[in-house]
């Protein structure tokens, strides 16, 4: 089946679901990382519906029930499946493979699936309901989940891993990884930049949403990562900033030719795009949403 062509309108309105499902995953739930749905929203739809060569889902359109880890040995996981995932991407090494480091991002990952049909719109209605796969904080049982995610899951280092494999083996498959900024005041992170740059790993790209904020305020306030480009650049990477909301910048960037480097693409965002409503409360981690502000928030829900 040839791969359905999004048009940018396409992809903006995609995004502009995703921040409103997300909100309303925060009213229902009494809270969850909106400010990164509002960052990464045209990042995830623009990759997902324009820049990666995914195989068909092997897994399940639908939520599926986890009963924790370490789960049972007879547990049905999909057929094909290279690890315990759902949307399972086609093991056919010529595609992408696309790897997500930044778990807590998990709701934007399993909305934007939706919206290009990789799982069913009613699959995020188990969103973070105990004993099924649609944590909030995504692993590898998850959907479009490869492992066990988050800088301390040494994401972005299996990602290269896996770019190394493929490049020994001339696989023509494109390895993609998607990280947040506050990631990159690890230093794992850099021993694997590092190690990419030595073996030229040119199919091997990173997507870093650059939103200025992580768990305890603005990331300048905590551990200053800036200068991040000139920092890939020196480490040997092929690197590139834009605008993060940019559908085209984001498309164009991941198309860079960079012939024996691997490429960095820095998306500069904001944590509060499309939602004014949240923009008195920067830097927030974490929305919450109770009796004093469910009205409001709902108001904005129902206008957009």
């Amino acid at each position: 089946m040839p791969k359905k062509r999004y048009t940018n309108a396409d992809i903006a309105a995609a995004a502009h679901n995703i921040r409103k499902r997300i909100l309303g995953l925060c009213i229902e739930r009494g809270g969850c990382y909106l400010a990164q749905a509002c960052s990464s929203a045209e990042i995830f739809t623009t990759l997902y519906m324009k820049v990666l060569r995914l195989g068909p889902s092997l897994g399940s359109p639908d939520a599926q029930q986890f009963p924790g880890v370490p789960g049972p040995k007879n547990m049905d996981y999909p057929k094909g499946s290279l690890y315990n995932g759902f949307d399972a991407h086609n093991p056919d090494y010529d595609m992408d493979r696309f790897f997500m480091s930044c778990c807590h991002y998990a709701s934007v990952l399993y909305c934007t699936l939706a919206e290009c049909g990789r799982i069913s719109h009613e699959a995020i209605d188990k969103f973070n309901v105990d004993g099924w796969n649609m944590e909030m904080i995504g692993a590898e049982h998850s959907p479009g989940f490869e492992n066990t995610a988050g800088s301390l899951g040494q994401t972005v280092s299996i990602a290269g891993g896996t770019a190394h494999a493929y490049k020994m083996k001339g696989h023509k498959g494109k390895i993609y990884c998607m990280l947040s900024d506050g990631e990159l005041q690890e230093g794992q992170d850099w021993e694997c930049f590092q190690a990419a740059a030595y073996y030229g790993l040119d199919n091997f790209t990173v997507v870093a949403d650059v939103n200025g904020q992580q768990l305890e305020g603005w990331t300048r306030d905590n551990m200053n990562i800036e200068p991040l480009a000139e920092r890939f650049r020196a480490f040997g990477w092929k690197t590139v900033e834009i605008d993060g909301h940019d559908i085209d910048a984001i498309a164009k960037a991941c198309k860079t030719a960079h012939k024996g480097k691997p490429l960095a693409v820095i998306c500069h965002t904001h944590p509060d795009q499309g939602m004014p409503i949240i923009s008195p409360l920067m830097p927030k981690h974490f929305i919450t949403v109770n009796d004093k502000n469910r009205e409001e928030y709902t108001k904005f829900y129902e206008s957009m």
